[in-house]
């Protein structure tokens, strides 16, 4: 195992590094009761609105934790948890692209977003010198 495997090994089983992923796996707990609140709840509901942006919300932090907690448990040589990980992050990455056409709080944010982050990042315009 090289030094920076090892190092990792070790934080992971530090106690910040427990607390961390306990937090972390909490989230895809959270993410994943959510998803199913959404998939047993009434279309074009509220409920099925607030599950839905929350999945969407949290699908991505969760896809990161799991894809770090799969790594982790690679390098201590867990293979069992591994595969089970694996498993979890496909099952969130499906239902992350399954149902595009869901109606969440994030539809038509994407270029809301990135009109204003264009705008914030643009240069001012210049104003040229007065000719004199």
């Amino acid at each position: 195992m090289s030094a920076g495997m090892e190092s990792a090994a070790m934080f992971a089983g530090s106690l910040p590094g427990l607390i961390l992923m306990s937090l972390g796996q909490t989230m895809v707990v959270v993410c994943l009761c959510f998803d199913m609140v959404r998939a047993l709840s009434v279309p074009r509901s509220h409920r099925r609105f607030v599950a839905s942006t929350i999945f969407r919300t949290l699908a991505v932090p969760s896809i990161l934790v799991m894809g770090v907690s799969t790594l982790s448990q690679a390098v201590m040589s867990s293979w069992l948890n591994v595969i089970m990980s694996v498993v979890v992050l496909v099952m969130i990455i499906f239902r992350l692209h399954h149902d595009k056409d869901e109606d969440n709080w994030w539809k038509g944010k994407g270029k809301k977003l990135a009109r204003w982050a264009r705008k914030q990042f643009s240069s001012p315009p210049a104003v040229a010198p007065a000719m004199g």
